[in-house]
């Protein structure tokens, strides 16, 4: 990702709020989000998720969770390549009806990824969750609300912002719900974006393996 503080300050804003309240406020009116995060910040979370969770997903009837949805750019990608069975959810109301306006969900709604979330235990096949771990959003303690309602055997794929993950517990975290034998993992790199000037993302692809 490109030096936002160069760039709109809607962007810069983004990854410095103090908290969700300030977050919903700016995505309220932000109705050129797509454009400015992929055509002036270089964004690409919801590319490098979607094409790790389908180097391994192959069932086009399996249940995907796509967990901080915003505007439907994850949904986008999953219904051209016809997994249908896609569910978003997001905190900001207004992302919610920018997302809704492209029918490529089953349903929408409502959800604040740091609380517990409201489906069944072993809810979904897969989640996917991009852009959505960084500074100011969702930490790495969400994880185990969504290993919950992963059924066993599934997948999460998420990215997390090189500041976030140095800022917050995620190693801990995760080598933790790897010697509970929560999960297991199956893909984990970093991608430097181009002109990002030092902006990475780490991207992880795991297989939920629950204690029944």
């Amino acid at each position: 990702m490109k030096n936002t503080k160069n760039m709109i300050p809607t962007i810069f804003k983004t990854l410095h709020v103090s908290n969700q309240d300030e977050l919903g406020e700016l995505y309220k009116n932000w109705d050129e989000y797509e454009s400015d995060v992929i055509q002036l910040a270089g964004y690409v979370g919801h590319l490098i998720t979607t094409e790790a969770l389908l180097r391994h997903l192959k069932d086009k009837e399996a249940k995907i969770l796509d967990a901080g949805c915003g505007t439907g750019l994850v949904g986008d990608i999953l219904y051209s390549k016809e997994y249908k069975n896609i569910v978003g959810v997001d905190f900001s109301k207004e992302m919610l009806n920018r997302a809704l306006k492209k029918n490529v969900y089953e349903s929408l709604s409502l959800c604040d990824l740091t609380q517990k979330i409201e489906f069944e235990d072993n809810s979904f096949d897969a989640i996917v969750c991009a852009g959505t771990f960084t500074c100011g959003h969702v930490g790495p303690e969400a994880l185990n609300e969504m290993i919950r309602i992963t059924k066993n055997d599934g997948y999460i794929s998420f990215t997390v912002r090189k500041q976030e993950w140095e800022a917050s517990p995620y190693e801990k975290i995760i080598k933790e719900l790897e010697r509970s034998k929560l999960w297991q993992q199956v893909e984990r790199y970093t991608v430097k974006v181009q002109h990002s000037r030092g902006r990475n993302l780490s991207i992880m692809l795991v297989s939920s393996n629950q204690i029944k």
